[in-house]
């Protein structure tokens, strides 16, 4: 499990935890303690709401300014959303769809306790199983989440409460969900409503395939455009999330269709073997390959990536 070093076993040990069956309705809540509701976003620093996090009410800027995340499943969340953020960690500094909305920003980890208050923030989002998170609420307000307490476009719902701008966040939401739903329907009949897609990715030494709700888009694929999932993916991988392959038994959870999100750092010699080349998906030129580092999560600016990414690859638009 340590190899799965990709930002979602940070979570689960992360790993990238079974947030597909989490109703939708989030039972978090924001009231707002010193601007009325109706001026969302338009508040001054000075002035505050109460969040309904997880570990209780806590108040937090009602227009933060400069934003720590130590949690990169919900970085791209914060930018989507138009915060700043002034420091956050490697997995998010590393992706190459947020390095516009990160060029002030600093690399840091939950035990760069100096350095974080040398940046002054005025709000912390941090993961529930963070360190330091006593010394880091002393910083600044200090929110942490569960990844797959909630799934994960609720999660950007809160996330819009959190930085008060719900309104906006539960807009997009509904955008994508149709957006998503309207490209599923054109793939479902070009490749037909049986064909199964798989999800693939290397890292380090290993291979992993992954369920529903593990990134990668694997949201997109299943949850919103209804595509199927071949049986021996379904068995192993989509209660657990995920499931540790080995490279000659690949052909078994190969579906008519494979996306691979591929580390190009890792090991690819597998690609070489007869194996691998006489999969069927390979043979008919129906693997389609995307740089893993853009393809780790599922916040809107991930989302919007993949969406366009599966549109080009099945449809050819």
């Amino acid at each position: 499990m340590k190899k799965l070093m990709i930002p979602f076993v940070f979570m689960l040990l992360l790993v990238v935890s079974a947030c597909g069956n989490t109703n939708n309705n989030a039972s978090n809540n924001t009231s707002n303690n010193n601007a009325d509701s109706s001026n969302e976003g338009n508040a001054s620093s000075s002035e505050t709401i109460t969040y309904e996090a997880e570990t209780g009410p806590i108040e937090v800027p009602a227009d933060p300014q400069r934003v720590v995340v130590i949690n990169s499943f919900v970085a791209g969340n914060v930018m989507a959303l138009g915060t700043n953020i002034v420091g956050t960690d490697s997995w998010a500094m590393a992706n190459p769809r947020y390095q516009e909305y990160l060029e002030n920003a600093e690399e840091i980890t939950d035990q760069d306790l100096e350095k974080i208050i040398e940046l002054d923030p005025d709000l912390i989002i941090a993961a529930s199983n963070t360190n330091n998170l006593e010394q880091l609420g002393e910083i600044a307000p200090t929110v942490a989440y569960t990844y797959g307490k909630v799934d994960y476009l609720t999660q950007h719902i809160e996330i819009g409460k959190l930085l008060n701008k719900e309104e906006e966040a539960q807009k997009w939401v509904d955008d994508f969900k149709a957006r998503a739903k309207e490209a599923g329907e054109e793939i479902r009949a070009k490749i037909g409503e049986d064909a199964t897609v798989s999800v693939i990715e290397n890292f380090d030494k290993e291979l992993y395939v992954f369920g529903d709700n593990w990134g990668r888009g694997t949201e997109i694929l299943y949850q919103e455009m209804k595509l199927k999932m071949p049986e021996r993916v379904k068995e192993e991988a989509l209660e657990a999330g995920y499931y540790t392959l080995s490279f000659e038994v690949l052909p078994e959870f190969a579906g008519d269709y494979v996306v691979f999100s591929k580390d190009s750092n890792g090991d690819t010699s597998f690609q070489e073997t007869d194996t691998y080349k006489n999969i069927p998906a390979v043979k008919n030129g129906q693997v389609f390959e995307a740089d893993a580092k853009e393809f780790y999560f599922n916040d809107p600016i991930s989302l919007d990536f993949q969406l366009e990414f599966f549109k080009d690859s099945f449809l050819g638009n």
